[in-house]
């Protein structure tokens, strides 16, 4: 598909993330989620009542005891969300650290025709589930990006390996690199993700496959 899953929408600001939903449909000014010290979302930019009403079902169901009053919420209530709420979605549970409601709607987005693989949203996600402990979950993330066919070229490639490195998941990062080779990596900026990758690797004790990396790039 020649569009990516943020399309022409800015999904994360450089702090946090966010959207700026717009569909010629009125939206609320509305700040969702609770009261910290990491302010707005990103000042200027508003959810969507349906994106509000979104997150709150969600929130509201996973409260439940009951799982499959989530999966009726997330049957019901995503797949009514057009492409600029449901993205709205996503980046509000990011923002409030709900990575496990956020994994679903991303679940949810994957499956759409309109998706297609963004690295930076991967990244975003990895960076969220380190912060909450979720560490088989990035691999189960990472695993995700192996059945979507390859590393697409272009920016967020340096920053999923980086937040991934920083997880400390070892297998993943070598996924990655199996991706990247599968996918026919070799131009002249490779050697940096090469050398990101290469001492990652050597800092969590897999001296073997970083240098197999330095031999595969050039960059031992």
């Amino acid at each position: 598909m020649s569009s990516t899953f943020l399309s022409n929408l800015p999904l994360f600001s450089s702090n946090h993330p966010s959207i700026n939903a717009d569909g010629g449909r009125h939206f609320a000014t509305v700040r969702c989620g609770p009261r910290s010290n990491r302010g707005p979302l990103v000042k200027g930019r508003v959810l969507s009542t349906e994106a509000i009403q979104a997150v709150q079902s969600l929130k509201r169901a996973a409260s439940r005891a009951d799982p499959s009053s989530l999966d009726a919420v997330l049957s019901k209530t995503l797949s009514r969300l057009i492409k600029p709420d449901l993205i709205a979605a996503f980046n509000e549970l990011l923002r409030q650290d709900r990575c496990d409601l956020a994994l679903k709607v991303f679940a949810a987005a994957r499956s759409e025709s309109w998706y297609a693989t963004d690295l930076a949203v991967y990244a975003d996600l990895v960076t969220a589930l380190a912060r909450k402990g979720m560490a088989e979950d990035i691999d189960s993330l990472i695993g995700d990006l192996e059945t979507e066919g390859g590393i697409p070229c272009g920016g967020g490639l340096v920053r999923l390996v980086k937040a991934v490195i920083a997880a400390g998941r070892v297998e993943s990062t070598a996924r990655i690199y199996g991706l990247m080779k599968r996918s026919g990596w070799r131009s002249d900026e490779d050697e940096y993700v090469a050398r990101v990758l290469s001492k990652g690797l050597r800092r969590m004790g897999e001296l073997r496959l970083a240098d197999e990396i330095g031999l595969d790039f050039g960059t031992s």
